[in-house]
């Protein structure tokens, strides 16, 4: 896993966070990823008040491009989990490039607050044991280079 000093280095020399880079969100071991739009079901824009048992989208801020040999790994951050607020992520492969696009589920019977501009999940990056044959965008793609909300697959 590396360490904020690694991940300093590598978003100094235009690697892994490429746009929307805050030095505060740094943590020992990754860093807060920050909220932008937040979408209901059936693409619909909210204040990010997200009503009791609802699934809902949020897009981050940031921009990531993955190094080959480095992966991302996503964690919800606890406030929203002690909140109700649950998700389920992938990893980030080595070579993706874009924004990520968050699915979530509001699993309390109550409404919650979500906030854009406001720090939603932790991603850790983990450097791989050895080069990848073929990176995401070599081998699939599918959400190469996604803007925002992105439910479908970019086509290249």
């Amino acid at each position: 896993m590396l360490s904020d000093a690694e991940i300093r280095s590598l978003v100094t020399r235009g690697k892994l966070i490429v746009s929307n880079y805050r030095e505060g969100q740094l943590t020992p071991n990754g860093y807060d990823l920050t909220a932008g739009r937040i979408s209901l079901p059936g693409d619909n824009a909210t204040d990010g008040t997200i009503p009791a048992r609802s699934f809902f989208l949020v897009s981050t801020l940031e921009r990531l491009d993955m190094p080959s040999g480095i992966a991302g790994q996503i964690w919800l951050k606890s406030s929203f989990c002690r909140k109700g607020i649950m998700g389920s992520f992938g990893l980030v492969d080595s070579g993706f490039r874009g924004e990520l696009t968050l699915a979530l589920y509001n699993a309390t019977d109550a409404p919650v607050m979500v906030a854009a501009g406001k720090a939603i999940a932790q991603i850790t990056f983990i450097r791989m044991s050895s080069e990848p044959v073929q990176t995401y965008e070599q081998r699939s793609g599918n959400y190469q280079d996604q803007t925002g909300i992105t439910t479908e697959p970019v086509k290249r």
